[in-house]
Formats: C-alpha cells, sequence, structure tokens
C-alpha cells in the first residue's frame, strides 16, 4: 500500500461507493450521490486516488451540444487499486459499518 496516502474518513466513503460497484464505471456525479460528499471535497479525493495508481478515469465520449450537458468523467477501481484495497478491508468495514463491504472487496480479486 501506498505510505503517503491518507485514507481519511472521506477517502474510505470514496473506496466504498466505488467497491461496491466493483463491475461498473461511476462518475463523480454518482460517487458524490453514494457518499453525500460535495465536490469540493470529492474530486480532490479521486485525483489523489487516481495519482497514486488506485483509481482509472475516462472522459465520456460524445459531444456535450449533442449529450445536452457537459461530458461526465467516470472512474473505476485499477488492479492495484484493488490489490491494496484487499489489504485495507477490515478498516473499511469498520469505518463504513457493512459486511457486504468484505465481500465486495473480495469479489474485487475476481473480478
Amino acid at each position: 500500500m501506498d505510505k503517503d496516502l491518507r485514507l481519511s474518513a472521506q477517502t474510505r466513503k470514496v473506496l466504498a461507493a466505488l467497491v461496491s460497484h466493483p463491475s461498473q464505471e461511476l462518475s463523480g456525479a454518482e460517487i458524490a450521490k453514494h457518499t453525500q460528499l460535495a465536490s469540493g471535497t470529492l474530486y480532490p479525493i479521486l485525483f489523489r486516488l487516481e495519482g497514486v495508481g488506485w483509481l482509472e478515469s475516462r472522459w465520456e465520449v460524445g459531444d456535450p451540444a449533442a449529450l445536452r450537458r457537459p461530458r461526465r468523467r467516470y472512474y473505476r477501481i485499477t488492479a492495484e487499486g484493488a490489490n491494496n484495497l484487499q489489504e485495507v478491508a477490515r478498516d473499511l468495514t469498520l469505518a463504513v459499518g457493512t459486511r457486504d463491504l468484505t465481500l465486495a472487496v473480495g469479489r474485487l480479486a475476481w473480478s
């Protein structure tokens, strides 16, 4: 695990939201909905997690005019992130308070 990565309560919420949907990419708005974090808190966390290799992101394909909204950026956990999350699954389970989170982290190993 990256020793410089601080797993604050907010960071754990973001990771829990992504782990709960291991085969999906989530947009920042979807992550915000799951975590109830404001964008000023959420996006620096996503940027930091991507910077250390735990997440990867991509921009939605399409013209914003045709979409009738700004393009979305989608995030998902990388293989490195999944490996690191398995190391901290116990801490995440305690922080979020759900047994299902441990099961979701276990599924990451198989996805």
